[in-house]
């Protein structure tokens, strides 16, 4: 499998990859350890630098990394998350590493529902003329209200599922000009699929939309080797947005109950605004769109 090859070597287990990728994000110098003179042979901390700093044996760390010990304890586990200067969401996957190396919890490899719970469609009108969609767990588009469409410039380009967030920002020729930060706009998508990878590997909605882009899209691959878990719920956006200029909008997104991770997520902007103005435009320029005939349908 095309992701296989960008996981840090073949073999092991995912929880021993996951600590091999994040060792060598981590200095020396990062942790208190002298500098040392000289190249290291070894990107970030060595394996013994490791092992000392989480209190646990080289070898003990040494057959964790290789996949030949599966049963770290938790207190093992927070060790070396404190050594490896996880944050919180990392930390947990940590945990679910383990907990799946250890066969205390199997590997899921579902096929999640594409249909939005009822209402759905009537919410995300109400919500006009905020820009609002809900994505499936991997970035999946599954309803949207116009300006939540017009929003990401030339996806209604795209048809059915063809139309996901991830393939989108790396993808489409638009994306790039559209995000005023475009790698830090994609970072959380990478890492919420890295997490999602680490429990459900073999997942088949997974599996379709990360080998497509680490075939397709080498910043897609250069990020999904490091390994990052972590993922935004709430924020802002600036886009440069070719129907109103420039506009930065908050946003939150909110599981929707009774789904398999499916969000809600909802942009909002301050009334009086510039920045609200641009997106009742930008409602009103989705609406206009989506009334005019097609170019196969007018030919």
């Amino acid at each position: 499998m095309a992701r296989e090859q960008h996981s840090g070597g073949s073999g092991g287990t995912e929880l021993g990859r996951f600590l091999r990728a994040r060792r060598t994000r981590v200095t020396p110098e990062d942790v208190g350890l002298p500098a040392v003179s000289g190249l290291r042979r070894t990107p970030g901390l060595r394996r013994e630098e490791l092992a000392t700093l989480a209190g646990i044996s080289i070898d003990y760390y040494a057959r964790l990394e290789r996949g030949t010990e599966t049963r770290p304890s938790s207190s093992v586990i927070d060790a070396l998350a404190r050594a490896l200067r996880l944050g919180e969401a990392e930390h947990k996957h940590l945990r679910e590493l383990a907990a799946i190396a250890d066969g205390a919890v199997a590997a899921s490899a579902k096929v999640p529902s594409r249909s939005v719970p009822p209402g759905t469609e009537l919410i995300l009108e109400s919500l006009r003329p905020n820009p609002a969609y809900v994505v499936g767990r991997t970035f999946e588009l599954l309803a949207a209200n116009p300006g939540g469409l017009r929003l990401f410039a030339g996806i209604e380009d795209w048809q059915g599922e063809q139309r996901n967030l991830a393939r989108y920002v790396f993808l489409h020729p638009a994306a790039r000009a559209l995000f005023d930060d475009w790698d830090n706009a994609v970072r959380s998508a990478v890492a919420w699929l890295r997490g999602l990878a680490g429990i459900e590997p073999d997942a088949p909605d997974l599996v379709l939309i990360v080998d497509e882009l680490l075939s397709k899209s080498p910043e897609f691959a250069r990020m999904w080797d490091r390994y990052d878990v972590k993922g935004n719920t709430s924020g802002s956006h600036t886009y440069h947005h070719p129907d109103v200029g420039q506009l930065t909008l908050g946003y939150q997104g909110m599981t929707l109950n009774g789904t398999d991770s499916q969000h809600l997520v909802v942009f909002y902007a301050e009334p009086g605004t510039p920045e609200f103005d641009a997106m009742v435009l930008l409602d009103r320029a989705a609406q206009e769109q989506a009334t005019k005939p097609s170019t196969s349908s007018a030919q």
